[in-house]
C-alpha cells in the first residue's frame, strides 16, 4: 500500500469516528491525515510523514478545535430549548404558582412556575419567559 493511501485511510477513519462520536477531536485528526496524504504524494519517507502527521494534529487540536467548539456551542444556543420555547404563547393545564403548575406546548406537558406570588388558573394563556432545566417560567398575558 502506498503511503498517501495509508494517511488518507487514517483521515477517513477519523472522519467516520467524528460522525459517530461528535467531539470535534477526530475532525482535527482527519484534517491532519488528509493534509499528510497530500504531502505523501511528494515525500516518500514514512518517518517524516508520521512526524508531519503528529505536528499537524497537535497544531489543529490547539488552534482549530477551540474555534470549532465555540461554533458548536453557538449552534446549540441558537437551536436549543431556549430558542425553541422562549417567547411562545402556551396554555395552562394545571394552575401555575410559584411552587407548582403545568403547561402544554406541542402536545407535551411541562412543569411551569411564575416569578411572583400570583396564581394563573388552568385554561389561561401565558408566555414562556425563561427556562430552568425542565421547569419553564411563565408570565400572564
Amino acid at each position: 500500500m502506498v503511503l498517501w493511501e495509508i494517511f488518507a485511510i487514517v483521515g477517513l477513519t477519523s472522519l467516520i469516528l467524528e460522525m459517530l462520536l461528535p467531539s470535534m477531536f477526530f475532525l482535527n485528526l482527519a484534517l491532519a491525515g488528509f493534509l499528510t496524504a497530500i504531502v505523501a504524494l511528494f515525500l516518500n519517507n514514512w518517518i517524516h510523514l508520521t512526524v508531519i502527521f503528529v505536528i499537524l494534529s497537535i497544531i489543529s487540536i490547539l488552534f482549530l478545535r477551540p474555534i470549532l467548539l465555540k461554533h458548536k456551542e453557538n449552534k446549540e444556543q441558537e437551536t436549543g430549548m431556549q430558542g425553541k420555547y422562549i417567547g411562545k404563547i402556551v396554555k395552562v393545564i394545571e394552575p401555575v404558582t410559584k411552587y407548582s403548575g403545568a403547561i402544554t406546548i406541542y402536545d407535551e406537558r411541562w412543569e411551569a412556575r411564575v416569578d411572583g406570588d400570583e396564581t394563573i388558573p388552568a385554561g389561561s394563556e401565558v408566555k414562556i419567559v425563561k427556562n430552568e432545566s425542565l421547569v419553564l417560567t411563565v408570565e400572564k398575558l
